[in-house]
């Protein structure tokens, strides 16, 4: 399937901000099951400086410097991708087997897998991870398996509601609800898999929606989503991760399938937050975000590149089925300059 993808993000300050440092985690993967055709960053104001860089996970990472005061910044990011639909793979290992290789013992050979065993910022390990996880990690049972019921489980007992969460609400308080949005169902599922000794990253992304019958679907009413890929050590090397979208229940080789979009992984959602940055200035803002994601005709994605689409982008908050939650730190300095740390997400 052949997908555009438009994420626009507005900031207006009040009042302006006199200097900003930002990175932006908004280029899609390039991989053998997802190929990226084309991708630009649209920033206004013009950055002073803007470089990319590919982080320790293989995201690429876009940082930009804006040295004068401005009241706006809108950052585009436009991107077409063909993506691919892959079945779960078949698997011998019961998870077990996945728990002991993972187990610290002198000399054993290094997997770089490894660093998705231990808790991160927003997946602690926890009793209470264990114990809802344990029903579906039965004695000898395939991990797929047992990871697929998991999924099935968090689906079926967890109620998606957009206003009961914020974005930095802890997973253990998201579990012990039983309700919340993709991102804490991410967690969820990430800190039930490490506790059971099985290595899980964060996946965050897009996904295509298509509106009722007979209602028109509105540019920007789509929104980032997050999901769960789990290793399996037995698949081909470099192909070992298989994704599962607890929200949706829906999963796959590589991706849940051919309608999502991955755009960065981590260890939690702070290694792949949109846009986070550093701004001097700017007591009080506005935050309007809108994604869309919609199929692209093949003679039109090969003509895409450089070209700017335009989108009507809509406010979000956490009553709406795609919110934009924003974290900021302040400190007064004896000139009276302040400085904010921010940092962005959209959750569907």
């Amino acid at each position: 399937m052949r997908l555009k993808v438009t994420h626009e993000t507005r900031y207006d300050y009040e009042p302006a901000v006199e200097i900003a440092q930002h990175i932006a985690y908004l280029q899609p993967l390039h991989t053998a099951d997802q190929q990226l055709v084309s991708h630009t960053l649209h920033i206004t104001p013009t950055p002073r400086q803007i470089s990319n860089t590919v982080d320790v996970f293989g995201n690429t990472r876009s940082y930009f410097s804006l040295q004068s005061p401005h009241a706006t910044l809108n950052v585009v990011a436009e991107s077409v991708v063909v993506t691919k639909n892959h079945e779960l793979p078949k698997s011998s290992m019961v998870w077990e087997q996945v728990r002991e290789r993972f187990r610290y013992q002198s000399g054993a050979e290094f997997d770089s897998a490894a660093e998705f065993v231990f808790a991160s910022p927003f997946v602690p390990h926890h009793s209470e991870f264990a114990a809802y996880a344990r029903p579906s990690f039965a004695p000898n049972v395939g991990l797929l398996e047992a990871a697929q019921d998991l999924m099935r489980r968090i689906y079926s007992d967890f109620v998606y509601e957009s206003q009961s969460t914020q974005f930095n609400t802890p997973a253990l308080e998201a579990l012990a609800q039983r309700k919340g949005v993709c991102q804490d169902f991410a967690h969820i599922m990430i800190a039930c898999l490490r506790m059971m000794g099985i290595p899980a990253r964060y996946v965050s992304g897009y996904l295509l929606t298509e509106p009722p019958p007979g209602v028109v679907k509105l540019k920007g009413s789509d929104a980032s989503h997050a999901w769960v890929a789990v290793y399996v050590p037995d698949l081909p090397e470099g192909e070992r991760w298989c994704d599962l979208d607890p929200t949706n229940n829906r999963c796959g080789w590589h991706s849940p399938g051919e309608d999502y979009v991955t755009l960065a992984i981590g260890r939690d959602f702070t290694d792949v937050s949109p846009i986070r940055g550093v701004i001097h200035g700017g007591a009080s803002h506005t935050l309007t975000v809108g994604v869309t994601v919609e199929p692209m005709p093949d003679d039109q994605a090969s003509g895409f590149a450089g070209q700017q689409s335009q989108s009507q982008s809509q406010s979000q908050s956490q009553s709406q089925s795609q919110s934009q939650s924003q974290s900021q730190s302040q400190s007064q300095s004896q000139s009276q300059s302040q400085s904010q740390v921010q940092s962005q997400t959209q959750r569907l």
